[in-house]
């Protein structure tokens, strides 16, 4: 089980590192929000299995918070995002 956790948990580090990488590279803000939520994710994921390997459950607590400030995070750029393009787009009606 020892082993089994510890490849899961080197796997979703791999994919922190990934993500840091579009984040850096990302062509696009959507690019880097899509990599900001995969570590949200990939920390809920840490999160839980942290908290079977060492008997912890209030970690789960704690993964649950992320995931909450995840979806949050998700919301708010959407917002933000679609706010801004149609700003974008009322600006160049109004001058046509």
């Amino acid at each position: 089980m020892a082993v089994l956790a510890a490849a899961l948990g080197l796997f979703l580090l791999v994919n922190i590192v990934v993500g840091l990488i579009r984040v850096l590279r990302g062509p696009t803000e959507a690019d880097r929000m899509l990599a900001a939520q995969l570590f949200g994710s990939t920390g809920v994921a840490l999160l839980m299995l942290l908290a079977a390997a060492l008997q912890r459950p209030a970690l789960l607590d704690v993964a649950l918070v992320f995931a909450l400030l995840s979806a949050i995070a998700a919301i708010a750029f959407v917002r933000r995002y679609w706010t801004r393009r149609e700003m974008t787009a009322g600006g160049d009606d109004g001058g046509a």
